[in-house]
């Protein structure tokens, strides 16, 4: 078991990392936050172009038939940049679960839309606060319609279709048709955009076997824990590499400040658990490609050291910048914001530590 991407993997990571230093500048970043729109439309387009929404999508579908590694790459540096695009709605979440679940009519409407960028797809879990369970869920389909509200609803506001786990069930909604109405919500991050979505008996098709849709619905979280790991992982390195960047070049007292212990310290602990948190990355990303059994465990443990590292990461970025670190001017806040937001879309760290404890438990039982 080799935990390390391969030499053509490598050449991928070095393609994205130009072509998002080229097209996704902090300057982009900034704008979106700054401005009214949901999302970097133009760079959204150039990631098409680039075939990064085909990554996985088998070729008869349109897509580039390449495996979830290539995807794992290409999430990192994603990460890396603090992208302003819904790439891990419509790929790691709505395409997953039409490839995992979907029958081969709805592969056949979706997939090619979500491959060339014709469509953008989102999830729609969350019905307000607190942890989503089955029990306490109120959105449900009657007769082929959907009723019930979703907040929030990331990338909602411009996606075209969405994935709904209902009461009784989970279910392809076409956002572009009747019965949805969908209102912008602020979040932490302005860079990702967030809606409100109100079904009000919108069209619904189910995603493989209603009856199986909880069960449906955890294993497409423990599939996507790992590529959101991995672009968590990207945020906390680049935190990392713009903390020491700073600190070395900001003298205090005729003298470096990365030369002082407190701030060696910092730099540490911050490489020390990006260390960790990329090793179980490494294993979450090989449990994804094999489908193996050890993947509810691999993802939560890659989740939850990922959310850690990203979160410690970009706090400590703003700590080693002092003062200025908490400005609007300087672009620390990007990753501080993005930590902050991936460490709940998918769910708490709680909620994932919970989810590894029983893996741990079911596997030992097993």
């Amino acid at each position: 078991m080799n935990f390390e991407f391969n030499e053509d993997q490598n050449l991928l990571r070095e393609q994205a990392q130009g072509f998002l230093a080229d097209n996704c500048p902090p300057a982009a970043v900034r704008a979106v936050l700054d401005g009214d729109a949901e999302y970097d439309a133009d760079l959204w387009q150039k990631i098409v172009e680039m075939g990064y929404t085909a990554t996985v999508i088998p070729e008869e579908f349109g897509g580039l038939g390449l495996s979830y590694l290539e995807l794992s790459v290409i999430a990192e540096e994603l990460g890396r940049v603090a992208a302003p695009v819904p790439f891990s709605s419509s790929v790691y979440l709505a395409t997953e679960a039409i490839l995992m679940a979907g029958s081969q009519e709805q592969k056949e409407a979706w997939l090619p839309k979500l491959a060339a960028g014709e469509a953008i797809g989102t999830f729609a879990l969350s019905e307000g606060h607190g942890r989503a369970t089955a029990e306490e869920l109120q959105t449900s389909v009657s007769d082929g319609a959907l009723t019930g509200t979703k907040i929030p609803v990331a990338d909602g506001g411009i996606a075209n279709v969405a994935v709904v786990v209902a009461s009784n069930g989970l279910y392809l909604v076409d956002l572009d048709g009747a019965g949805a109405e969908r209102e912008s919500v602020r979040t932490l991050d302005f860079a990702r955009g967030h809606s409100r979505i109100d079904f009000n008996g919108a069209p619904a098709e189910a995603l493989g076997d209603p009856s199986d849709g909880w069960a449906l619905t955890q294993k497409l979280l423990d599939r996507a824990a790992v590529l959101f790991a991995w672009e968590q992982v990207g945020g906390a390195q680049a935190s990392l590499e713009m903390a020491k960047e700073y600190a070395l070049g900001r003298y205090a007292f005729g003298r470096p400040i990365a030369s002082y212990q407190a701030i060696k310290h910092k730099l540490a602990d911050m490489y020390v658990k990006n260390t960790l948190a990329r090793s179980n990355c490494y294993f979450g990303a090989w449990a994804l490609d094999t489908d193996a059994a050890e993947l509810p465990i691999a993802a939560a443990t890659a989740r939850v050291s990922s959310t850690q590292a990203f979160y410690y990461a970009s706090k400590e970025n703003i700590q080693t910048h002092g003062g200025m670190g908490f400005t609007w001017e300087f672009d620390c806040q990007f990753y501080y914001r993005r930590a902050k937001l991936l460490s709940v879309n998918l769910g708490s760290e709680s909620m994932w530590q919970s989810r590894l404890i029983t893996a741990v438990e079911q596997s030992n039982a097993a």
